[in-house]
């Protein structure tokens, strides 16, 4: 009867052990929670949401416009934006409306926000060189942006983001439950 005992906890300790190997091996290399921490990505993030960052997307391909990721800033903390420039972009803003390559871009993520300013527009009006220095997004790297465009620290203040910073996309909330949601 104790062999069988201590078989049967010998299995336990084997499933267990296993279990935590793989939670591991799933944290480390495809996803990670992370806590949004402020106001930058408003309306469409709030501050204490939580959300799984998908860290094998840009292993298999690069990020896309407009995309939200998640990054290594030089303050030595992640932060979370969203994707305005890829590399050899020309960007610009004019009139509350974003230029890239001189084309017009539609943002709806902040109609809601565009909506509520009455006292100028969202976004400053700016373009690459007189924040960069540089005509275009340069080659391996982002420019990002928060929503929240008048209180996010962002590619105006801290410049380009390099390739090997970026940790991954996020799209899912998933803390607390009543906002649990899949956000574009």
């Amino acid at each position: 009867m104790a062999e069988e005992k201590k078989s049967e906890l010998w299995e336990w300790v084997k499933v267990i052990a296993i279990a935590l190997i793989l939670a591991m091996l799933l944290r480390y290399f495809l996803l990670t929670p992370i806590v949004v921490d402020g106001p930058s990505m408003m309306p469409t993030l709030n501050s204490n949401d939580k959300m799984l960052v998908n860290k094998l997307s840009y292993k298999i391909g690069e990020p896309e416009r407009f995309d939200i990721v998640v990054f290594h800033a030089p303050e030595g903390k992640d932060y979370i934006k969203r994707v305005i420039g890829l590399p050899g972009d020309r960007l610009e803003y004019r009139d509350d409306t974003l230029y890239i390559n001189g084309k017009a871009y539609d943002e709806p993520y902040l109609e809601e926000y565009k909506k509520e300013v009455i006292d100028g527009p969202l976004t400053e009006p700016f373009n690459l060189k007189e924040l960069t220095g540089r005509d275009t997004v340069p080659e391996g790297h982002i420019f990002v942006m928060g929503d929240n465009r008048r209180y996010s620290k962002d590619s105006r203040h801290i410049g380009f983001v390099s390739l090997d910073e970026v940790i991954g996309e996020t799209k899912l909330v998933i803390w607390p439950i009543k906002n649990i949601r899949v956000v574009e």
